[in-house]
C-alpha cells in the first residue's frame, strides 16, 4: 500500500510525475503507481528521465522521493500533468566527485550526496515562485530542503529533515 507520510493529503488513485530535464530537453510523464501498487514501467521511465545527464547512468529513484514530488505538486495545487523542471536527479559518484572538485570547498556539493542514492532532486516548478516551492517543501517536513535562488532551484531529498 502506498502512503504519503507527513501532512494529511489524500493519496491519488494514480500517481503520475511529469518532468522536463533542463539540460537535455527530454520530457517524461510517467504513471508510476496505481491503486496502491508501484508500476515497474513507470518507475523505469522515471529512472531514465532522472538519470545522470552527464554520464547517461540511470539509477532506481527512491519511491519516497517520487511520492514527495507528487505530494509537493498537490500541496501547491498543481495538476498531475504539470511538469517539474529537473536540474539534477540521480548523480553518479564520478559526477558528484567532479562537481565537488570543480567547486572547491564551497561548492555546495556534499561528499555523500543524497543524489548518489537516488534520494534527491533539484527542481523548479514553472509558474510557482521559488520561495513558495521552498516553503511548501519545508512544510511537508519529509527530508532535506535546500534553497538556491541564484541558481533557480530548490533541492528536495528524503534524508533527515533539515534545511539550508
Amino acid at each position: 500500500m502506498l502512503m504519503l507520510p507527513g501532512r494529511a493529503v489524500a493519496a491519488p488513485a494514480e500517481w503520475r510525475l511529469a518532468l522536463r530535464n533542463i539540460h537535455t530537453g527530454e520530457t517524461v510523464d510517467a504513471l508510476f503507481a496505481r491503486s496502491g501498487q508501484f508500476l515497474p514501467q513507470g518507475l523505469a521511465e522515471l529512472a531514465h528521465g532522472m538519470r545522470d545527464w552527464r554520464t547517461g547512468e540511470a539509477f532506481a529513484m527512491d519511491r519516497q522521493l517520487l511520492a514527495l514530488l507528487v505530494n509537493l505538486r498537490q500541496t501547491l495545487g498543481q495538476p498531475g500533468n504539470k511538469a517539474f523542471d529537473l536540474i539534477s536527479g540521480y548523480r553518479s559518484p564520478a559526477t558528484n566527485g567532479a562537481l565537488k572538485a570543480a567547486g572547491g570547498a564551497h561548492s555546495g556539493v556534499a561528499s555523500k550526496s543524497q543524489h548518489m542514492l537516488g534520494k534527491a532532486s533539484d527542481i523548479h516548478l514553472p509558474g510557482i515562485a521559488l520561495d513558495r516551492l521552498r516553503s511548501a517543501a519545508m512544510a511537508l517536513g519529509r527530508g532535506g530542503v535546500g534553497y538556491y535562488p541564484k541558481d533557480g532551484f530548490v533541492h528536495v531529498d528524503t534524508g533527515r529533515v533539515r534545511h539550508w
